[in-house]
């Protein structure tokens, strides 16, 4: 039997000490503390990496502080469209939804989609219609609505543009939410939640739910989900690309996770982070943003918990 391990993240950006209340900060750290039990929880008792994947990121969603699930972020029409994806290590299965409305938790509506149909990538009506057919958990809107998030719509609005997370360019951060695990029997899992960005147009999708940008996991090489400006993750192909390091070029975690997130994207301006571990256990939380909300734990090792560049 292998030991466990497991990393989340909530998101990245320009995240400062001199912005973070002692009382956020501590709500921040409760939250990421939560979300790895939920994961480990299942771990311990031999439980599937997809399901402490899942786990993990369900409590997340369900965390006003994240944008992701009950405190995704507004669309430029007021409305809450949301994306993710997930992704088994053992086989390559995986299912992806993007554009999705009032669904509660959308990492589970996405692995309904690899497990309860013949697709990865459902969007739009066609997902909100599979979502129906498989009795998903669907809230209203206002369960969704968060003052900060609101009064962030009104912002961008005024400045008619697209905005990350917070209203002013120091404290930028992207919202995303993601976990990747390894269990005892050696399988890897990675999965990915977000609700996009502030004041995008309707029908905007970012790198969350892309398969090899956003998510990727492959028993061979690595578990990986992302977090930053979904535009340049897209383009890079981040996930994937560290995974392709590490299969064809035999390079390390560690290696591969440095040349993609503080090379390869600093070159096209990509800005962003991501969660990483590979078939032996190894956990790289790489980003080349001012912070990252971010946490790990493996079998028999301390909890982890890290906002800050130091």
């Amino acid at each position: 039997m292998r030991k466990f391990a497991l990393a989340i993240h909530g998101g990245a950006g320009t995240i400062l000490r001199s912005s973070m209340t002692a009382e956020k900060e501590l709500a921040y750290k409760q939250a990421l503390e939560d979300a790895i039990i939920a994961g480990e929880s299942l771990l311990i008792k031999g439980g599937r990496s997809m399901d402490a994947v899942e786990a993990a990121i369900r409590s997340l969603e369900n965390n006003p502080l994240f944008n992701a699930g009950k405190g995704a972020v507004f669309t430029n029409d007021g409305k809450h469209e949301m994306d993710a994806s997930i992704m088994n290590g053992k086989d390559l299965m995986a299912g992806a939804v993007a554009s999705v409305q009032n669904i509660k938790n959308p990492i589970s509506l996405a692995r309904a989609v690899m497990e309860k149909s013949e697709h990865v990538f459902m969007a739009g009506i066609g997902a909100q219609e599979f979502a129906k057919k498989i009795n998903a958990e669907f809230m209203p809107d206002d369960y969704f609505f968060v003052q900060q998030r609101f009064d962030q719509l009104q912002e961008a609005k005024k400045e008619d543009k697209m905005i990350l997370d917070h209203t002013v360019d120091k404290e930028k951060k992207f919202g995303t939410v993601g976990a990747v695990a390894i269990d005892q029997h050696g399988n890897l899992a990675a999965g990915t939640s977000t609700g996009g960005m502030t004041n995008k147009k309707h029908g905007r999708v970012g790198d969350t739910p892309v398969i090899g940008s956003g998510t990727y996991a492959n028993n061979k090489t690595c578990a990986i989900s992302c977090t930053g400006h979904g535009e340049f993750f897209l383009r890079a192909v981040v996930a994937y690309d560290i995974s392709c390091l590490m299969e064809y070029k035999g390079l390390s975690l560690k290696k591969a996770c440095d040349i993609v997130v503080m090379d390869k994207l600093v070159k096209i301006g990509g800005e962003g982070g991501l969660i990483a571990l590979d078939a032996k256990g190894n956990i790289e939380l790489p980003f080349n943003s001012e912070g990252m909300y971010r946490a790990s734990k493996k079998e028999g090792e301390e909890l982890f918990i890290g906002i800050y560049k130091d």
